[in-house]
């Protein structure tokens, strides 16, 4: 007869269930964003073929242009970024390890996909709510989360998967991996204890992953309506003729109202699923930390701030009490795998890096909010 499997082990499924699914919807998002950007080329190459368009009209399109060209860049970078760390890794054997969907020879159709994800501003680099680190890093940990879990240094370790600190990585690998701290608990009471606190981790993780996918769908759609519109646009504005000059008044407030689909267009590429953002950045931390006057704590900050993102993120809207607080400081101080992949020694990892990721999330939430 089969083992019965704990809830916490139901939980780790459910949320493995939910990330599969969200890197399937993460391709097919990337397929669709793939034809978006090849209809916005060609509608862009049938206004740059139109002579004496006005100025503020042209450099509107030409900006757009560029937004979506740093777009691409930003794309076929996490492409060859995420292969030459898969080549890297491979000796290990954790490239791609445990992702899911066929997201482990990343081609350039997931690479669009995860660009979107999580987002590109206008000037090409990550947008803010990723903690200024290069979306390409974030993919990266996305993407290795799984490799980290299965065991593997992977891409999710060192600064790729730091450069996430949001709930990316830690959903893939963090309960994984950090429940092994589990195993070293002699007491049945405490184990129990600690297993609650990862299963309400994992729990919260599905119900954000859901809501991705609902995110994630509307996309989609949208996109794949966009695209049909630009392709009947494109096919209008080209027989209009070459010269805008000659145009019917009609016809040349068609183009201004095809520019202003071009720029919602584009915003479909750039803008990330909000759902899939961390809900702790370093922006938000360095605030909290700049209300400290100690200098030498204003140090401490600094040299943990990195893993305290991470760790708020990770305990974001779970509810401590001191036992909880206690039993899971001990369950990582222990858990060598986890020490090691975030840079930090067991001597280092004191319970004040606890206090202060619960003080740092009361800081910007309100208590019912934030854990």
């Amino acid at each position: 007869m089969a083992k019965k499997k704990s809830k916490l082990k139901v939980a780790q499924e459910e949320a493995q269930a939910a990330v599969n699914k969200t890197n399937e919807k993460i391709e097919e998002l990337g397929g669709l964003t793939a034809t978006l950007y090849s209809e916005l080329t060609n509608i862009q190459e049938a206004f740059d073929a139109i002579r004496n368009v006005p100025s503020e009209k042209k450099l509107q399109y030409e900006e757009l242009k560029q937004i979506r060209l740093n777009w691409k860049q930003q794309a076929e970078k996490i492409e060859k970024d995420y292969k030459g760390a898969a080549v890297k890794n491979a000796g290990a054997g954790a490239a791609g390890a445990g992702v899911g969907v066929a997201v482990v020879t990343m081609g350039p159709t997931v690479a669009m996909g995860v660009a979107t994800t999580f987002g590109v501003a206008s000037t090409g680099t990550a947008i803010s709510t990723l903690s200024g680190a290069a979306a390409t890093n974030a993919a990266l940990a996305w993407l290795g989360g799984g490799a980290l879990a299965a065991g593997g240094g992977g891409m999710a370790a060192g600064e790729a998967f730091l450069a996430l600190a949001g709930p990316i990585g830690w959903a893939i690998a963090g309960v994984a991996l950090l429940t092994s701290g589990i195993l070293m608990w002699k007491s049945l009471s405490d184990k129990k204890h600690i297993e609650d606190v990862f299963t309400l981790i994992s729990k919260r993780d599905v119900t954000s992953y859901d809501l991705a996918i609902v995110e994630l769908n509307e996309r989609i759609a949208r996109i794949d309506d966009e695209s049909s519109k630009l392709r009947d646009a494109n096919d209008e504005i080209r027989s209009f003729g070459l010269d805008y000059n000659t145009m019917s008044e009609a016809q040349q407030y068609a183009l201004g109202s095809y520019v202003n689909l071009m720029s919602s267009s584009t915003q479909l590429l750039v803008n990330p699923i909000l759902g899939l953002l961390p809900k702790y950045t370093e922006a938000d931390f360095e605030e909290f930390a700049s209300q400290e006057t100690d200098e030498n704590k204003t140090k401490w900050y600094s040299e943990f701030k990195l893993l305290i993102v991470s760790l708020a993120n990770f305990l974001y809207k779970i509810d401590l009490n001191e036992r909880d607080k206690k039993l899971l400081w001990k369950s990582l101080r222990k858990n060598k795998k986890m020490l090691k992949s975030l840079g930090v020694s067991k001597k280092d990892f004191g319970i004040e890096i606890i206090d202060t990721v619960i003080e740092a999330l009361n800081y910007k939430y309100t208590p019912c909010e934030a854990i």
